[in-house]
């Protein structure tokens, strides 16, 4: 189209005067860097992306190569639809709260930008955000995952874990972090993370109720929001219930080819999306044993998977890890492991090389997981728990296996 150039009228002199006095107007429109991190947030755990500087590529190291929904032709990143997040994570509500938050904080709002009001000064970051730490990336090898993997495969069959009865639900409790990507009014990106804080979880084993409380999390308010899901809708591997996991096979096979086929097509590559399915399964439910040994199985299958000797929960406990870098953006994502146990302790991101302005060994996010039980009734907790708001001054040990 040929636009026809527009004439500028003279004007008055006070219109130019008032022009020169005033600041130029900002753009109305966020950056991309501030909505990814606005997504991110969002979404609690991030979901991470890219290569280690030296990418680590496992072979199969317990047998059979990868199934067939994942070709070897197929590895690379490729555009889709992106993974459907569990109602569980992140309610709607949460959601929308949280963008809210996150968009007043960013745009001026208390603890955000100064705007007009501190020009040239860059302003401080929200006030539930703290520098991201760094740490020193180590390392990952196929190197003793073969057995490590028997190991915590061979404690999550064992476990003793909670059932739920008829009208009882389901309680998690962590420890969680996440990232939290500020702009300064002088453009340049910072990487902040939320303060460690709790987060508890009630879900019915149909996934028909359920409840989210998070006060620190800047999306529940102190009382917590609703996770009911009233009309039933289809569950799946990426909105999973605890009666819908009893349903899958065990066999590592049989599961990764369940996982592909079931995935196809979303997040950042067939390889990086089985992970992290693996990893949203794991991290927030009470897996059956036999599933939860199958499911470390099948993980291990996993083109680029590694063994990291150490990392450390957001409960400040260290563990050996299992572990895949995303190749879209360099993060690392670290499912930990106790040594003397082999109990699921929680997951660490970390960068592995610096992209996106998120420098090498930033710790984009961390969690702990400090207690798993069945309840009675929604919002009730087991017996000696902390209370919601508080921290508890020592986590309690998970069971072991999840």
């Amino acid at each position: 189209m040929i636009r026809t150039p527009w004439r500028r009228r003279e004007e008055p002199l006070d219109h130019a005067e008032l022009r020169r006095l005033l600041p130029a107007p900002g753009d109305p429109e966020l950056s991309s860097d501030r909505l990814r991190g606005l997504e991110e947030h969002l979404m609690t755990e991030i979901r991470n992306r890219t290569p280690d500087t030296a990418p680590d590529i496992a072979p199969d190291p317990l047998a059979g190569p990868p199934p067939a929904g994942a070709p070897a032709g197929d590895r690379a990143s490729r555009p889709g639809r992106r993974s459907g997040r569990r109602p569980v994570l992140v309610g709607v509500a949460a959601a929308l709260a949280l963008a809210a938050a996150g968009v007043a904080a960013l745009a001026g709002g208390p603890g955000g930008s100064g705007g007009s009001e501190n020009p040239g000064r860059v302003a401080a970051p929200p006030a539930w955000a703290v520098p991201a730490p760094v740490v020193q990336v180590v390392r990952g090898s196929t190197a003793g995952l073969a057995g490590a993997v028997a190991d915590i495969s061979g404690a999550a069959a064992r476990a003793e874990l909670p059932e739920p009865g008829p009208g009882q639900f389901l309680y998690i409790r962590s420890e969680v972090s996440g990232l939290v990507s500020w702009e300064g009014s002088d453009g340049k990106n910072r990487s902040y993370v939320d303060k460690i804080h709790p987060r508890e979880v009630w879900m019915s084993p149909d996934g028909a109720k359920g409840w989210l409380l998070e006060p620190h999390g800047k999306g529940t308010g102190r009382d917590g929001i609703t996770l009911d899901d009233p009309e039933g809708g289809e569950r799946t591997l990426n909105s999973p219930s605890h009666a819908y996991l009893k349903t899958l096979p065990t066999d590592p096979s049989l599961l990764l080819e369940k996982i592909y086929d079931e995935t196809r097509g979303m997040g950042n590559g067939p390889d990086q999306q089985a992970f992290g399915t693996i990893g949203d399964l794991l991290r927030e439910q009470v897996v059956p044993p036999k599933l939860a040994a199958g499911l470390y199985r099948a993980a291990a299958r996993i083109p680029g998977v590694v063994l990291v000797d150490d990392s450390v929960d957001a409960a400040g406990r260290h563990g050996i890890a299992i572990a895949r870098t995303d190749e879209s953006d360099g993060s690392r994502t670290e499912w930990i492991f106790d040594r003397e146990t082999f109990a699921y302790l929680g997951e660490r991101t970390v960068q592995t090389r610096d992209a996106e302005g998120i420098r090498a060994g930033t710790v984009r996010g961390h969690t702990a997981v400090t207690g798993r039980a069945v309840v009675d009734a929604l919002k009730q907790r087991p017996a000696g728990s902390a209370q919601g708001g508080d921290r508890a001054g020592a986590p309690a040990a998970p069971s072991a296996g999840t």
